[in-house]
C-alpha cells in the first residue's frame, strides 16, 4: 500500500506474491505481465505495503493508455514506475507524508547539497550511526532527503514509523547503506520527467483527475482489530469515515468517466462500501517478522482489486 502516511497492521512488513488457489480469485484477462527490471522503473525506496510483487495481477487489469495518470497515495511509487510509459500526458503522485514526498521532490532535479549528503552517510554507516542519524532534525531540505534514504535503507525492514511527536523510532535493521551512484540518480531523475508530485491529502488529489485519466489508488488497510497495533508514518490515522468518503470520490471519478483501481483487505466492509464496481478477490502471502527482523512466518491475506469506470 502506499502509501503511505497512515497506520497499518504492525506485524505485516513484507507482500508476496498472490496465489491463484484462493477460492474467490478471479484471474485477470489476458497475459501475466512481468514488470520491467530497469532502475527507471522500479522503486527507489522500500515501502511498507508496496505493491512491486503484486504487479504481474495488477498491471493486466490497468487500461493500455490514459491520458494522466493520478496516484494520491503513492508510497514507493511500485505502480507508477510500472505504468509510467503508458501515460499520455502527465503524472500527479501525492501522499501526505511531508518526509516522504521531500525526497520525491529532491530526486526529481540535480541537487549536490544531497549528494554531498548521501557520500557523508556512507562514510560514517554504522550501528552507532545509525541512532545518531535517527535522533536528528537536518535544518534544510536536502539534508533532509538525504536523512530518509540513509534511514529508509539501514532501519528495521526499512520502515517509516514515527510516534505521538513526529519523531522516528525504528530501530536499526543490521542492513548496510548502499546510497545511490551519481548513474543512479540520473535515471530515477528521468524517471520524474512530466511528473507533478504533491504532499497533499487524496481529496484534493482527486479532484484534478479527468475524463480519459486513470487513478490507481493504495490506501492504508484499517486494522482488523480495535486491539490491533500499529505503525505511523504520518501522525494522522486513516479511519473507517475517511474509507467511507474514499468509496464517495471513487463514485465520483466513475461518474466523471475517470477509469481507477483500488487494492485493500477483503472485509465485508470494504466489499459493502465498494458493492457497486468490480471486485477481485485474490489471496496473498504476506512475511510476518519479529522484531528481530530474523523470525519470519508466511500467512495468507485475503485482498480485493477493485475497478471503477472502465467503459
Amino acid at each position: 500500500m502506499s502509501t503511505t502516511p497512515y497506520p497499518v497492521d504492525q506485524i505485516t512488513t513484507v507482500q508476496d506474491d498472490t496465489s491463484s488457489d484462493s477460492p474467490t480469485a478471479i484471474p485477470p484477462s489476458g497475459p501475466i505481465i512481468e514488470p520491467t527490471k530497469s532502475l527507471a522503473n522500479k522503486p527507489f525506496l522500500k515501502w511498507a505495503g508496496g505493491k512491486t510483487r503484486l504487479l504481474k495481477r495488477l498491471l493486466p487489469l490497468v487500461p493500455e493508455t490514459f491520458v494522466n495518470y493520478h496516484e494520491p497515495f503513492v508510497g514507493g511509487g511500485a505502480m507508477y514506475f510500472a505504468l509510467r510509459t503508458r501515460v499520455t500526458e502527465r503524472s500527479f503522485l501525492s501522499d501526505l507524508n511531508e518526509d516522504l514526498i521531500n525526497v520525491w521532490l529532491t530526486m526529481q532535479k540535480p541537487n549536490k547539497e544531497f549528494e554531498n549528503a548521501l557520500s557523508s552517510l556512507l562514510e560514517r554507516d554504522s550501528k552507532e550511526f545509525y541512532y545518531e542519524v535517527r535522533a536528528q532534525q537536518p535544518k534544510s531540505l536536502a539534508e533532509q532527503a538525504a536523512r530518509f534514504v540513509y534511514l529508509n535503507q539501514t532501519s528495521w525492514n526499512g520502515l517509516w514509523r514515527v510516534n505521538a511527536k513526529g519523531e522516528f523510532n525504528v530501530p536499526w535493521g543490521q542492513r548496510p547503506f548502499r546510497s545511490f551512484s551519481p548513474d543512479q540518480l540520473s535515471l530515477i531523475r528521468s524517471s520524474l520527467v512530466d511528473t507533478e508530485i504533491r504532499n497533499e491529502d487524496f481529496r484534493s488529489s482527486l479532484s484534478r483527475a479527468r475524463p480519459g485519466d486513470f487513478v490507481y489508488l493504495d490506501p492504508p488497510y484499517l486494522p482488523l482489530s480495535d486491539t490491533s497495533k500499529f505503525f505511523f508514518y504520518t501522525q494522522k490515522r486513516f479511519r473507517q469515515p475517511d474509507l467511507e468518503e474514499l468509496a464517495n470520490h471513487c463514485r465520483w471519478l466513475s461518474m466523471r468517466g475517470v477509469s481507477w483501481m483500488l487494492s485493500n483487505r477483503d472485509t465485508p466492509l470494504v466489499r459493502t462500501l465498494f458493492s457497486e464496481s468490480e471486485i477481485i478477490g485474490i489471496t496473498t502471502h504476506r512475511s510476518v517478522a519479529a522484531q528481530n527482523g530474523v523470525d519470519r512466518e508466511s500467512r495468507k491475506s485475503p485482498e480485493v482489486i477493485i475497478r471503477g469506470g472502465y467503459a
